[in-house]
């Protein structure tokens, strides 16, 4: 179990999606995706294994929660900035989690 001060460490946050390029060098399907965060913590790149459910062209100005204070990840060539957040189904697809009306980006879950 977690206490509550260690659950308050982790930052998760509200970002827009600004774009999203495919991501050939991925071992399992992914997308490159560049989030917005706002003004505070500004732009980060995160790799996503939602190509699944999700067009690139369906991803773009979507907002996402993603943990933004995780240490950077080399995967391949990309470095991930950030934990984009989503359901995990048993075949491995994802759903996004999201807000359900749009809020300012940068917004603190918690």
């Amino acid at each position: 179990m977690l206490s509550w001060e260690e659950f308050e460490k982790t930052e998760m946050r509200v970002g827009t999606i600004i774009d999203v390029n495919d991501f050939p060098e991925a071992r399992k399907p992914a997308y490159q995706l560049t989030i917005d965060f706002g003004a505070e913590i500004g732009i980060r790149k995160s790799s996503a294994q939602i190509t699944k459910r999700y067009a690139k062209e369906d991803l773009v100005n979507r907002q996402i929660v993603a943990v933004v204070n995780f240490p950077k990840k080399q995967i391949g060539k990309f470095m991930s900035e950030c934990l984009v957040l989503g359901a995990v189904e048993q075949e491995g697809d994802v759903v996004l989690l999201a807000p359900d009306f749009r809020v300012e980006n940068g917004l603190r879950i918690g």
